[in-house]
């Protein structure tokens, strides 16, 4: 008997199982689908409508295009009258600004949320952010409002916390092999993270079907070795180039003036107070570590980060630099 047919009362089996992945045409989400057919599982994928020649899922997987906001539309032609066992969600606001960020991260999860329990889904896994622990801007309000639906809706769920992803890291490759310096806010040292591969990061996502330590939990994570800084990515790159280090150093108050002056403008135009939001945006990252916050000291604690994986940041320049690896860095990047 397939997953499809099993009775409604009856609990999946362990094993293959027939999973639902939102938001895979992502680089997280296409290394996710990947992830969940090496282990077996039947993947059917809810694609929103896209622009021609954008990347799709692997082979393997099959592929539904609908708007993910439409509940009937979704259980039309997404869920199409089939039952599954979980549902897993890649999915995000592709720029973290305001209005998109409650229409995707919140709004179109609530309507996913609904779906799956129509589809008789009983695991939800959801791809957030380890940022959310100090929710300062609107896209993080927004994936904690639906985190908090997920936790009370009783399906069980997995909410899986990644630190920085090697895509975000990577921004700067270019223009220190180009001889430009790197850019370092303050000096270096202000934040740190455990940067996390898309491969070892799907894999881990994939394991919360099987691993009951990973059920109704929330699960911050990282890759493997210590944390490191902007100063020691910086000097890895130099030493991967075989030159000398060569740093600019940016004041945060730079962020803060073209953070005020974009808020009075946009008092008047709309455009500048969106750009506001992602300067807003990008002086969060420059000055927060992505690790587990300790709620009592209100310190990031590496130690307190958990692993995973074997893939490091430092292998992944070495990729780029020889040409063997490509970043897509999409909408999120700093520099």
């Amino acid at each position: 008997m397939s997953p499809a047919d099993r009775a409604p009362d009856e609990p999946p089996a362990r094993g293959r199982q027939r999973v639902c992945l939102a938001g895979a045409t992502g680089t997280i989400g296409r290394a996710t689908a990947a992830a969940l057919l090496g282990r077996g599982h039947e993947v059917v994928c809810v694609v929103r409508p896209g622009p021609p020649g954008r990347t799709e899922p692997p082979p393997g997987a099959a592929i539904r295009v609908v708007d993910p906001s439409d509940l009937a539309a979704l259980m039309r032609d997404g869920f199409a009258g089939e039952r599954f066992d979980a549902l897993v969600s890649c999915m995000a606001s592709r720029t973290g600004a305001p209005a998109d960020a409650w229409a995707v991260d919140y709004r179109a999860h609530l309507t996913l949320l609904e779906a799956a329990r129509q589809a008789g889904v009983t695991h939800f896994v959801l791809l957030s952010a380890i940022c959310v622990q100090k929710p300062l801007l609107a896209f993080q309000q927004a994936k904690l409002a639906f985190e908090a639906a997920l936790t009370a809706s009783g399906l069980r769920y997995s909410i899986v916390r990644p630190t920085a992803f090697f895509k975000s890291l990577s921004g700067q490759i270019g223009r220190v092999r180009a001889g430009k310096p790197f850019l370092l806010f303050g000096d270096g040292r202000l934040t740190a993270c455990k940067p996390i591969s898309d491969r070892d990061l799907a894999d881990f996502i994939a394991g919360c079907l099987d691993d009951e330590s990973r059920w109704n939990r929330i699960l911050p994570i990282g890759g493997p070795g210590e944390a490191i800084t902007p100063l020691q990515q910086g000097e890895a790159l130099f030493a991967l180039l075989d030159r000398p280090p060569r740093f600019r150093h940016v004041p945060v108050a730079l962020l803060d003036a073209i953070i005020a002056g974009l808020n009075i403008g946009g008092r008047v135009i709309p455009s500048l107070a969106a750009k506001a939001e992602l300067a807003r945006i990008g002086r969060y990252y420059a000055t927060e570590s992505m690790l587990v916050l300790d709620p009592q000291t209100g310190r990031y604690d590496a130690t307190a980060t958990p692993s995973t994986g074997t893939d490091t940041l430092f292998d992944f320049y070495r990729a780029v630099l020889s040409g063997a690896a490509a970043p897509e860095r999409g909408d999120h990047a700093v520099f």
